[in-house]
């Protein structure tokens, strides 16, 4: 019959050994594994973050649980090295040492692999924009050859497992057209370039923003008053879209200006030309170093229309360097006393 724990069999324990005393010792070697790689982790991170090109966050999500996992392990090592322990039950702590060891690699695989592709798929710039269709998918493979390896180690044969997931795959494959429709059109979008995370984008049905997220199923747009609409991956690879990000951020822009017929076209040019290097070398909304350009482009019944070609950082930096522009122009042209056409209909 089993003796219940008293202070005499615990001491007894404590002299010659026992499955309390084993416990306990188990437990703190758990304990004492994980404070020390805690520690060790976190100066690992601050070396990896200070000696390569990855910050200090996808380091951390890159070790995630990794002190835990690795503490439980070196707690299983000591406990069998350290402790006179029965045959079954080390037979025991190999097997779960040897499940432990796979699950760390399978998570750590996992989460590097995630932030690798995020960081080359990803504009740096963009901190808050995630990719959460590759945490999925990497995340899905990844478990499931770990889930393999693990099976494998505990002598359960996984061919069986293989061909029931073939035959389940096809199935789900006629049963969720569209939702794979969706992920392998996010996958592609992602993979081919054309669309990356923090890219301000105008799809061809008028929605326009920056992406901030693209899952397994949708693609969020952050519009410049700050609402999120959210698309279907497939209407993303599908659409005509304008990405305003690619191959520069930088865009021209042109701002149309009518003169009336008694203006000197020349002093008009040089005038104008005065105004718009001013602004693109003051406002940070400007190229620094652009040569705007002055094109007459039609003479009207009442005045002569040129346009003013400008290029801005950024296609949000548009309206507000409009404005600049404008504003400044008007009173360089009442001080050159250059008259714009003012129509009375």
């Amino acid at each position: 019959m089993p003796r219940h724990l008293t202070w005499a069999l615990l001491l007894e324990e404590f002299k010659n050994g026992g499955p309390h005393v084993h416990f306990m010792a188990f437990i703190l070697f758990n304990i004492l594994g994980i404070v020390i790689l805690r520690y060790g982790f976190k100066w690992l991170v601050g070396f990896l973050a200070r000696h390569t090109r990855g910050g200090r966050d996808a380091w951390e999500r890159a070790f995630r649980f990794m002190p835990v996992l690795l503490g439980m392990q070196l707690g299983i090592k000591l406990t069998k090295d350290a402790l006179d322990l029965p045959k079954f039950v080390r037979h025991g702590l190999n097997m779960h040492f040897h499940s432990l060891v796979i699950f760390t690699m399978t998570l750590f695989f996992a989460h590097l692999i995630a932030a690798y592709l995020k960081s080359r798929l990803t504009k740096s710039e963009e901190k808050s924009s995630s990719m959460s269709i590759l945490a999925t998918v990497v995340d899905i493979g990844v478990y499931m050859v770990g889930f393999l390896f693990i099976l494998n180690s505990y002598g359960i044969s996984i061919s069986p497992l293989l061909t029931a997931l073939g035959a389940g795959g096809l199935a789900s494959a006629l049963a969720l057209q569209d939702t794979l429709a969706n992920l392998f059109s996010g996958i592609t979008t992602i993979f081919s370039k054309q669309v990356r995370m923090g890219d301000y984008i105008k799809l061809a049905s008028g929605e326009s923003g920056r992406v901030v997220d693209m899952n397994w199923r949708n693609t969020t747009i952050r519009t410049a008053t700050g609402n999120m609409v959210i698309v279907p991956n497939k209407n993303i690879a599908a659409s005509n879209l304008t990405n305003y990000e690619q191959p520069l951020a930088e865009c021209t822009i042109t701002i149309p200006i009518t003169i009336t017929y008694d203006n000197d076209l020349q002093t008009v040019e040089d005038v104008t030309l005065d105004v718009a290097r001013h602004i693109l070398d003051k406002s940070e909304y400007g190229v620094t170093g652009f040569q705007p350009q002055v094109r007459y482009d039609q003479l009207g019944d009442y005045g002569i229309r040129f346009q003013v070609v400008l290029r801005i950082r950024n296609i949000l930096d548009e309206g507000v360097l409009r404005h600049q522009f404008i504003k400044a122009i008007y009173d360089r042209f009442q001080q050159e006393q250059i008259r714009l056409l003012v129509r009375h209909d």
